[in-house]
């Protein structure tokens, strides 16, 4: 597996996969902070497109992603996922919201902690989902980071319909 270190307004993330799918966004701090491997291989050169989009993210010009991602879930999770990428740019749904979405209404709890697994945050929207009450719940790359990745899409939400 490859990784290397991007620069954003929230830390150094950490991407990492194979020389074409992206399977690891990682936070520099938070409870989901990651580092890499010991068997991986820094390189540059497979990250380029994502940190190229990640900045677009970061500068409020790109509104979805369009990267081949890898994120090894399978069943239960994989249903979260496509849950979470169906949630607008610039809105928020609460973990009841989603366990509906994917027609699994008693499943909050399992919702959260599918979400709470989710290996490449940002990329797919897990910081939109928050409280039934509207307060931040837990992320991986801390409050802080969540709000400012809210904030972010908040301000940037309506200005271009394409990513």
């Amino acid at each position: 597996m490859y990784y290397t270190f991007v620069s954003s307004p929230i830390g150094q993330l950490m991407l990492a996969g194979s020389e074409s799918t992206l399977k690891v966004v990682g936070f520099p701090s938070g409870s989901k902070a990651r580092s890499a491997e010991q068997d991986w291989e820094r390189n540059n050169e497979p990250f380029m497109d994502v940190a190229r989009q990640l900045g677009e993210y970061f500068d409020g010009q790109r509104h979805d992603f369009d990267l081949a991602v890898e994120p090894g879930a399978s069943g239960f999770q994989a249903d979260v996922l496509d849950a979470l990428r169906r949630i607008p740019y610039g809105e928020t749904r609460s973990y009841g919201e989603v366990a509906r979405d994917i027609g699994r209404p008693k499943a909050v709890r399992a919702v959260g902690a599918a979400n709470g697994r989710n290996p490449l945050p940002i990329v797919i929207p897990c910081h939109r989902v928050i409280g039934h009450d509207g307060d931040l719940t837990g992320f991986g790359g801390g409050l802080a980071a969540k709000r400012y990745l809210l904030d972010l899409e908040r301000r940037y939400s309506g200005m271009f319909e394409d990513g």
